[in-house]
C-alpha cells in the first residue's frame, strides 16, 4: 500500500467515523496538514495492515522516512532562519500594518518564537508578525 493510498484510506476511515459519531461535528484537522506524528500514525497503521504473507519492502519504508526527515529539516532551517532575521531587526525602527489594519511604526524590542511562528515585540506592542513588517529604517 502506497503512502498516497494509506492518506486516503485514513481520511476516508475518519470520515466514516465522523459520520458514525454525531459529536464529532468539530474537525480534528481543520488546515487538514500532515505534521510529524500524523506521518508516524500513518506508518504504523501501515505496516500494522500489511499482509504478513507478503510484507511490504522495506526499501520504500526507508525511503519514506528519509523524505520525511528531509522535509523536517527543511521546515527547521525556514524557521531558523526566520526567527534569526527577526533577531536582527532588535533596535531597529519599522513600519508595520496593525491588525485592525492601520499603518504603524516603532523601534523592535524583542522577538517571541513559539509554535506559531516568530514575532517580534514594536514599542510594547507584542504579536506583530514579520509578515506584517513593511519597511525597516
Amino acid at each position: 500500500m502506497t503512502t498516497e493510498n494509506l492518506i486516503a484510506a485514513h481520511m476516508a476511515s475518519a470520515a466514516n467515523g465522523a459520520q458514525a459519531t454525531p459529536a464529532a461535528a468539530t474537525p480534528q484537522n481543520p488546515a487538514a496538514t500532515l505534521g510529524q506524528n500524523d506521518f508516524l500514525k500513518l506508518m504504523i497503521a501501515q505496516l500494522q495492515a500489511q499482509n504478513p504473507l507478503e510484507p511490504a519492502n522495506s526499501n520504500e519504508y526507508v525511503s519514506e522516512l528519509a523524505q520525511f526527515t528531509q522535509v523536517e529539516q527543511t521546515t527547521n532551517l525556514a524557521n531558523a532562519s526566520e526567527l534569526s532575521s527577526a533577531v536582527q531587526l532588535i533596535g531597529h525602527e519599522v513600519t508595520y500594518n496593525s491588525p485592525s489594519g492601520a499603518t504603524s511604526s516603532g523601534t523592535v524590542q524583542s522577538v517571541q518564537s513559539s509554535a506559531s511562528g516568530t514575532t517580534v515585540t514594536v514599542e510594547g506592542v507584542p504579536g506583530i508578525t514579520l509578515s506584517s513588517i513593511t519597511e525597516v529604517h
